[in-house]
């Protein structure tokens, strides 16, 4: 789901969700809702005959999520609509309609109880509609703005819990590639740690029967902030790109902001690729594995499941090093070859040259 999506799938919490702050995301004007939702027209609409709308909770770039009661189980979910606008383009359409539908199909794969649960996907007006479980909680970007800085050993056992999630949507080829505070729910009344927003996801085999590439050669799409070295170079990603943006969460949750963020586009990619970690000046017990998690290169990094352990080892107050040390396994992505280096002192890639790049921020 997009940062849209992970504001929908939350129960709205005291601090205004993150979605609403940006003021690219404000409520729009009456003729943007006229080209964009169409159940933009009040409460009470249903859809598919039985998801009656209650209330908007959040809008970006690619969709708007409503609050929604679904009559026939009597449970409240989130229902999330293709956005679009009378002078989009077919080609667009289809696009945004293709990757709505892997959205659905990334998270739904994933059977995991730290991933964001995906009910139904139907049509309204021929555009796909998700509806998605409702968590009661904030995100954990919410928690931060509210509170500040997390103790290191709540914020280790918040990241194992999202690296239980990683791992498990890597072992059946779901990349996220958009891990990131806002996408990260925390509900109130289970305690559970949810994973959201797969609407950037890549997947070994859609399985929409399309070979479309949504993403153009070239083009970054994700938060800035969360951004691997390898993808910020405008390499294929891996499932080691999901653990540094985890390590990136955590390394902000603990720090007060994101290591490699400067004045400009530019410059924070220039960061991201080539200058050190800063010495987490906060992080206790949690900074060695952040460093480990947050290796240039990725062949270093551990994977997700083992990175769960030693942070799972940090939130028990046990020290991580002292965990079994399991090598990482390399999961394949589509259309690609894993190589593994010579020496694990082997130089990292030359990089890319920057200028070929567009970054495009997550939706």
């Amino acid at each position: 789901m997009t940062s849209t999506g992970s504001a929908g799938c939350r129960a709205a919490s005291s601090a205004v969700p993150s979605c609403l702050r940006s003021p690219v995301l404000c409520t729009p004007s009456q003729s943007e809702q006229r080209n964009g939702a169409a159940v933009a027209t009040g409460e009470n609409e249903r859809l598919a005959g039985r998801y009656r709308v209650v209330e908007q909770l959040g809008r970006g770039g690619m969709g708007v999520v409503w609050r929604a009661v679904d009559e026939v189980l009597g449970r409240e979910v989130a229902v999330k609509e293709l956005r679009t606008y009378n002078d989009s383009s077919a080609p667009e359409l289809d696009g945004l309609r293709i990757r709505m539908q892997r959205e659905a199909r990334a998270a739904a794969r994933v059977r995991h109880p730290g991933v964001i649960a995906v009910h139904d996907v139907t049509e309204l007006d021929a555009r796909p509609v998700i509806v998605m479980e409702l968590v009661d909680g904030p995100s954990l970007d919410d928690v931060l703005s509210e509170r500040g800085l997390l103790d290191p050993r709540e914020a280790a056992s918040i990241g194992a819990r999202v690296l239980e999630a990683l791992g498990a949507a890597h072992a059946v080829g779901v990349l996220h590639r958009d891990v990131k505070p806002g996408n990260v729910l925390l509900d109130r009344t289970s305690g559970r740690v949810v994973l959201t927003d797969f609407g950037i996801a890549a997947m070994d085999d859609p399985g929409d029967g399309s070979t479309a590439h949504l993403t153009r050669s070239g083009e970054l799409v994700g938060s800035l902030d969360y951004l691997a070295p390898e993808r910020a170079q405008g390499q294929q990603p891996g499932p080691a790109s999901d653990v540094w943006a985890l390590g990136a969460t955590l390394y902000a949750a603990v720090e007060g902001g994101s290591p490699f963020r400067r004045t400009s586009t530019w410059s924070t990619l220039t960061a991201i690729v080539q200058e050190p970690l800063p010495e987490p000046r906060r992080a206790g017990p949690l900074g060695p594995v952040l460093q480990r998690l947050m290796s240039k290169d990725p062949a270093q990094r551990p994977d997700a499941r083992e990175a769960a352990r030693l942070l799972a080892a940090v939130a028990a107050g046990e020290d991580p090093s002292a965990t079994t040390h399991c090598a990482a396994v390399p999961v394949p992505v589509p259309g690609t070859v894993v190589h593994r280096p010579a020496s694990r002192r082997a130089a990292l890639p030359r990089p890319a040259p920057l200028t070929a790049l567009t970054v495009r921020p997550g939706k």
